[in-house]
């Protein structure tokens, strides 16, 4: 099991966030959420809020966001409903962070087809990177969690960082992935072995002419 990052102090979490409201552009995103509901179905906003209050705390502090307990209460209200029921959501998917989470937030799959393609290489090279799951480095820019499948097992394994997904990694791509975040540039998303989408590893094996023509007539992949 995971260990879960500390959550902070109730009473400075209230000092910090209490009087959270939206910025202006973050305003008319929730208006325009809001408005694809009819009226009585707010609640159904609530992920799409609650990920852009995320985004917006992550804006405002340098990381990939959290949901403080406040901002729960401020999207509860936006929506008209008790607070359990959105904390419920927040609760129940890993896509919203429960505690501060540094700058990159890396998600490595653990589940059963990562295991078994090397997902404790993965483990291994953030471990010796300094990453600690459950844990924020010391500089505040990773934090380590690992979970259940993200749903890219044809390229195990792989992690999750904020928005994008690295696949068919290896201990020494990790570390490149790591090492590249570090010194703030953005690795290409996606497989890191130049593999397009699933596709086989080395190129199509079956239908070959199919992708031979459609290569032949549009130029490109």
């Amino acid at each position: 099991m995971a260990e879960t990052p500390q959550i902070p102090d109730e009473a400075e979490t209230r000092v910090r966030w209490g009087d959270f409201a939206w910025t202006d552009a973050n305003a008319a995103k929730a208006k325009e959420i809001l408005g694809r509901y009819p009226a009585g179905r707010e609640q159904s906003a609530s992920i799409p809020l609650l990920d852009l209050a995320q985004r917006q705390v992550g804006a405002e502090t340098d990381t990939q966001g959290w949901l403080p307990v406040p901002v729960i209460e401020f999207v509860a209200r936006q929506i008209g409903v008790p607070y359990m029921r959105v904390y419920e959501v927040v609760s129940f998917y890993t896509m919203f962070n429960m505690a501060p989470v540094g700058r990159y937030h890396v998600q490595v799959c653990g589940t059963t087809p990562c295991l078994l393609a090397g997902s404790d290489d993965v483990l291994a090279a953030c471990k010796n990177h300094g990453l600690v799951k459950g844990r924020t480095t010391p500089d505040g820019l990773f934090t380590l969690t690992e979970v259940e499948c993200l749903g890219v097992c044809a390229n195990a394994p792989m992690v999750q960082i904020n928005d994008d997904n690295y696949e068919d990694l290896d201990y020494d791509r990790t570390i490149g992935v790591l090492e590249a975040l570090a010194r703030g540039e953005t690795p290409p998303a996606g497989s890191t072995i130049g593999r397009r989408a699933s596709c086989p590893e080395g190129g199509p094996t079956t239908l070959k002419e199919m992708v031979d023509a459609n290569h032949d007539y549009r130029g490109e992949w």
